[in-house]
Order: C-alpha cells, then sequence, then structure tokens
C-alpha cells in the first residue's frame, strides 16, 4: 500500500478509536492493538518527517520537553469559587442568586478533584495547553497536554461515527485534567516497589504528571480529562451552561455526563446528599459538586466579587474518617527487594468498602506516626482509593501495645535486610527471592534488557505457577518438553520462544547488568558500567570509590551495586547465567573515531531519532553520551524544545550543534 495513504488511514483508524472509547464509552480496539496501530504510524512518520502534523495521534506518545515551563497570560482570568459545606449555606447562596435572577435554574457538575487544564485551538488544531498558576498567569504545557488521548489533538463537528466537519476560528477550552483511580493506584504501587515517595492524592499526581520534563511520563499515566467551559461561548450564539456542555460534546470533547439542571436550591441540596453517598462509585476522585446559574445574562446579573463568581459555587463533601485498630503488621517484598510493612486491622467501612489492610510505607512513617500493633488508629482512602492510616491514638492504649521492629532478614528468602543510607526503604538484595521473582522476571526480559520476544507477562506467570522456573536464570535451562506441555503453548510458539532465549544470550554486556535490576541502574548506567568495565567479573569486584570517580555514578548508585554483587544469591544467579553461555563481556564494535574522546550533551527531541538512538549513535562514533553541560563538555546537540541546557552552552562557549550539522560531523549526511 501507499505510504501516504495508509498514513492517513492509521490516522483515521486511531482517532475513531479514541472517539470509541471516550465518547462513546465503546472501546473498538484493545491497548495493544492501538499501540500497534501508534508504532506503525511512528514507523511512517520517521521515514517522512515532512508528513507529520500537530493533530497527528503520534503526537500523544511525548517527548522531551524544555526544562522551564514558559508563562502564558489567560485570555480571561480563571477565578476561583466559594465553598459551601451544608445545606444552610447553600440555601444562603440561593438567596443572593434569587435576589437577582429570581427565575434562576441551577446546572451541578461533579466536582473532579485534578487540575484545571487550559486548552487554545486555531483553526481547529490544539496550539496551546496551560496550567491554571495564578489565574491570571499559568505555565505552557502543550506537549504534556497532547499526551492525553481524551483532549482533541484536532476539533470536528462530530457524528456518532466520530467523523464531520471541519471546525475553523480560535476557541479556549477549559476542563479538568485527572487521574482515574487505576491509574493512581497502579503509579504508587510501582513508586513504592522502587523506594520512591508517595502521591498524596489523584490530584497531586496529576499535576505532578502534567509538569513532567519529559512528556512520554506524562503519556504513561493515563491521564483523563473533562471540559466544561467554552470562552467564546456567546459568540458562537450558545446562551447556557447546558449549552456549553452539549457543544463541547459536539466538538469532540469528553463531558462529564453526571450534570443535572435544577429548578430549586431544594433539588440541588438533594442531589449533594445523594452524591455524597455515592462518591465512591466512580473510576475517578471527586471531592464535591459545582453549582452554576444556568443561563448567562442572569450570570452576568450577579456578576463577581474580587476574585469568585457570585453565580457559582462549590459544594464540599465532608472529610471520611473512622476509627479501627491494628492487629498485626505483615512484612511484604515487592519486585526490587523493598520490604513493605503492611498493617491488618479490623474491618471498618470506609468510604464505600470494607478496609482490613492499609500499607505503611516505611519505618520511618511507623516511628512517626507512632503506630505500634494493638494500636486504635484514625484511617482514610488517600485519593478515595488507598487505606491510609493516618494517626495512631495513643490516649486508648492499654499498655499491651508492641511497638514494631523491621526484620534483620527477609521473611521470603531468609538473606540479610539492607538499608542503603540516605533511603527510607528497608530491603532484600537477593535477586532470586522467590517474592521478587515474577515482576523480576518481566524485567529481566524486557526489550532494553535482554529482549526475550514471547515471554509476556502470561507466559512468565505461566512458567512460574508450573515451577519451570524460579528465577529469571532458568529460562536458559528450559526444554522444548517443558514448554509445550504449557496451555496455548504450541509447537511453534515454543521453539520461537527457545529461538528468542538463545539468541538473547549474545545481547552483551550492557543490557544483561540493566536486566540484573539493580536499585537505581537503569539503561543508560548500564551502558557506562560496560563501557568502563568491560566484563562482568571486573564490575563484580569494584568498589564505591572507584565507581564515584566515574563521573556519572553518585554515591548513593555506587553503594547500591556494591550492595548488589556483595549478595552471595545475586553472585550465584550471575554464575548460572554464565554457565548458560549469557555472555558476561562488552564486545560491541565502535564504527568509527569521528567522536573520540568527545562529551556530548544531548537536548530537545530530533525528528528522525529518539534518545536513546542518539545515545547509541555516539557511542557508535567513538563519543561519550553526558548527562550535564560542563567545561569539560565537547558539543551540545540541540533539537526542538531544548531546555536550559543550551543556555549554559552559550554561556561556556560550547559549540552548539544542530541535528543535520551533527549529521554531516559524523558522515551520515
Amino acid at each position: 500500500m501507499d505510504q501516504e495513504k495508509r498514513l492517513h488511514e492509521l490516522k483515521e483508524i486511531l482517532e475513531k478509536a479514541i472517539y470509541d472509547y471516550y465518547m462513546l464509552d465503546a472501546p473498538t480496539l484493545t491497548d495493544a492493538e492501538y499501540d500497534s496501530y501508534i508504532r506503525e504510524l511512528i514507523a511512517i512518520e520517521k521515514k517522512h518527517p515532512e508528513w507529520v502534523t500537530l493533530d497527528s495521534p503520534s503526537q500523544r506518545v511525548g517527548g522531551y520537553v524544555a526544562s522551564q515551563f514558559p508563562k502564558v497570560r489567560h485570555p480571561e482570568p480563571m477565578l476561583s469559587l466559594d465553598n459551601a459545606f451544608n445545606a444552610d449555606e447553600l440555601k444562603d447562596f440561593d438567596r443572593r442568586v434569587r435576589s437577582a435572577a429570581p427565575d434562576a435554574e441551577y446546572v451541578v457538575e461533579l466536582k473532579i478533584d485534578g487540575l484545571t487544564l487550559a486548552l487554545t485551538y486555531h483553526d481547529g488544531v490544539l496550539a496551546r495547553g496551560a496550567t491554571r498558576g495564578d489565574g491570571e498567569v499559568g505555565e505552557e504545557i502543550t506537549a504534556n497536554a497532547r499526551t492525553i488521548r481524551a483532549v482533541p489533538l484536532r476539533l470536528t463537528m462530530v457524528n456518532e461515527g466520530g467523523s464531520g466537519t471541519n471546525f475553523a476560528g480560535t476557541m479556549d477550552v477549559r476542563g479538568e485534567g485527572y487521574m482515574p483511580k487505576e491509574s493512581f493506584l497502579k503509579l504508587n504501587t510501582e513508586r513504592e516497589e522502587e523506594g520512591l515517595s508517595l502521591f498524596a492524592n489523584p490530584r497531586n499526581a496529576a499535576a505532578g504528571s502534567l509538569r513532567q520534563q519529559d512528556s512520554t511520563v506524562t503519556a504513561q499515566r493515563k491521564l483523563g480529562y473533562f471540559a466544561y467551559q467554552l470562552i467564546q461561548a456567546e459568540q458562537m450564539g450558545i446562551r447556557t451552561q447546558t449549552g456549553v456542555l452539549e457543544a463541547l460534546s459536539a466538538l469532540g470533547f469528553q463531558v462529564n455526563p453526571n450534570y443535572n439542571l435544577f429548578k430549586t436550591i431544594d433539588e440541588v441540596i438533594d442531589y449533594c446528599r445523594r452524591m455524597t453517598t455515592e462518591r465512591h462509585g466512580f473510576s475517578y476522585e471527586i471531592d464535591g459538586l459545582v453549582i452554576k446559574v444556568n443561563r448567562f445574562d442572569h450570570q452576568r446579573e450577579l456578576g463577581f466579587t474580587a476574585k469568585s463568581p457570585r453565580w457559582a459555587i462549590a459544594y464540599k463533601f465532608p472529610a471520611e474518617q473512622v476509627e479501627t485498630r491494628v492487629l498485626d503488621i505483615e512484612i511484604n517484598v515487592g519486585r526490587t527487594g523493598v520490604l513493605t510493612p503492611t498493617a491488618i486491622m479490623q474491618d471498618v467501612l470506609v468510604a464505600g468498602s470494607t478496609v482490613s489492610r492499609a500499607t505503611l510505607h516505611n519505618l520511618d512513617n511507623i516511628r512517626d506516626k507512632d503506630i505500634r500493633i494493638g494500636d486504635h488508629v484514625m484511617i482514610h482512602k488517600a485519593g478515595d482509593v488507598i487505606p491510609e492510616v493516618i494517626k495512631s491514638l495513643p490516649e486508648k492504649r492499654s499498655g499491651s501495645e508492641i511497638i514494631f521492629h523491621m526484620p534483620a532478614d527477609c521473611p521470603s528468602c531468609g538473606s540479610p535486610v539492607y538499608r542503603l543510607e540516605g533511603e527510607a526503604a528497608h530491603r532484600c538484595l537477593n535477586i532470586s527471592c522467590p517474592s521478587r521473582q515474577r515482576e523480576a522476571v518481566i524485567h529481566f526480559v524486557s526489550r532494553d534488557a535482554m529482549n526475550i520476544e514471547g515471554l509476556g507477562p502470561a507466559v512468565v506467570s505461566q512458567l512460574l505457577d508450573a515451577g519451570l522456573i524460579n528465577d529469571a536464570s532458568d529460562l536458559y535451562y528450559l526444554q522444548y518438553e517443558d514448554l509445550v506441555k504449557l496451555e496455548r503453548m504450541g509447537d511453534k510458539s515454543a521453539r520461537n520462544l527457545l529461538n528468542s532465549i538463545e539468541t538473547s544470550k549474545g545481547r552483551g554486556l550492557a543490557p544483561l547488568i540493566f536486566a540484573l535490576g539493580i536499585r537505581h541502574v537503569g539503561v543508560k548506567v548500564g551502558k557506562v558500567l560496560a563501557g568502563r568495565y568491560g566484563s562482568m567479573e571486573a564490575l563484580e569486584n569494584t568498589t564505591v570509590e572507584e565507581l564515584v570517580a566515574i563521573g556519572d555514578i553518585g554515591e548513593i548508585m555506587a553503594r547500591s551495586i556494591v550492595s548488589f554483587f556483595s549478595d552471595q544469591a545475586n553472585l550465584e544467579f550471575i554464575g548460572r547465567l554464565k554457565t548458560a553461555g549469557v555472555m558476561m563481556s562488552a564486545t560491541r564494535a565502535v564504527v568509527s573515531q569521528e567522536l573520540a574522546g568527545k562529551s556530548i550533551v544531548v537536548t530537545g527531541s530530533f525528528k528522525t531519532w529518539e534518545r536513546r538512538e542518539i545515545e547509541d549513535v555516539i557511542e557508535l562514533y567513538g563519543g561519550k553520551s553526558a548527562s550535564s553541560v560542563s567545561k569539560k563538555t565537547s558539543l551540545v546537540l540541540v533539537g526542538e524544545n531544548p531546555g536550559s541546557k543550551l543556555n549554559k552552552a552559550r554561556e561556556l562557549g560550547i559549540p552548539i550543534y544542530s541535528e543535520e550539522e551533527f549529521k554531516k560531523l559524523i558522515g551520515l549526511n
């Protein structure tokens, strides 16, 4: 098929899939199918960068953005709402409204607990996304806004099939960016596994996601967006808030469907009471309701105070905290070996469901809140999702309570437990610990690690459950006869998997180092270590001082590496890999010496390369990829939306190369 024709076909498939999912709540593609189409589209656009448009679904994938977000002034100020906490305060609001607009009606919308995201469209194409900021001036975060699938990249007056007439003109839309509860739970689980601080609630998580310097991170967090305001509404002949919501939906925005029009404040109060009990049934967090006068002429009559509209108010739900008792504290061991204490509690109903367990995160948290086994405690659900112990109630102690101590040995495998300096987490460093295996194996076989195709999470679980492997090293000892016995594993699949496992033996030292899952060691550090030491044996015998002297490795990372190789179980794991024939040395050939001795810093995003591809090219041509600009930097490679590194290079007088100039330098043009 003609490449350009296929590109337009892929765009239509992906745009319709987004419409079906967000507007019709009837998904037509699985995540895997969507990702497959996206990859095909990106591959075509890489070959033909002149075909890339701002409204292409590929722009949702993300890339590097400026290290400092530019300030932008909003076309109209974003005002705060006054709050009401009970029926009497809502009735007071109604009396004020009726004094100016006796026949006013109210639109009541869910108050999504996220952050305001303002979108500007020029000729129907998303031109800018901005945060609320101080209400007058916000931060420009367009690249991150584009990664939210519920944000249209191009406006159309849509019909039931998801297609329609293009919209022309300037349009400013406001809405709420939010993180679904499921995404919030997944993100915090991953962060806890990594020993990172947790987000307190979905709102904080969404705010942190939208201010990422790398918008690929934003894309991975699967944020949502509900539109609720259209600045140019009256210019378009719209006269009411309900009309705005209908128009936004017709333009392709996701509008929260749970809005209602009421004639009296008593009806509003009844709805507030109902939502107070039903609030936990949504897939996203709400912290109240927003009540607005529906007609715009009534809104103008009511006007504004210095900071709030007189025609709108927010009803805030009461905080929900309950008391229970800690019966015990158990230890769970995660993929990275983090030991997480979990409170086992008397069953208690909170935020719509019965709770009997709550993570206590780490020993510091337990000590700070003085939580003891046997204590009466107050709990709530952080972000309406994660049960959390807020505080202990020491005044209710009987004297029989027990102070908790972290075990010296891993409760799963018996290996020593370590707490690295500067970290809150206690860890089991044994890579073969049974509690770590499923996620550890999934990481080991991933693309940037040993890249074993055909070993997805489901197959890994099958192998572990069948007792065919205990850890990733056992993959290299699998037999055809073992595999074909597994469900949905036929002759061809078994042979392909064994071939992929065999091929992975030659991946080289750098991917293997990353595959080991050493704390703090990512893809780039794996390459640095492979280049510096050249063999696994040399790396096993390194010291903290030697690692820090490399320059790209800090003391915390260095201690993590040395601790990993000091664990006998980890050395035995590496020994099994070596016996199986896995390559333990760096054999990657340098194709040229054009960049020999040069330290190169990369900033911005590029048309034909991804960041990792650029770093690979630099190494292949004899250079070194550095993360920060200094006097030792040889040159800075600059793409679109460069960060502060560009300014630093200019200050120091360091040569600056564009993508095309860099290609000429190494002879690729």
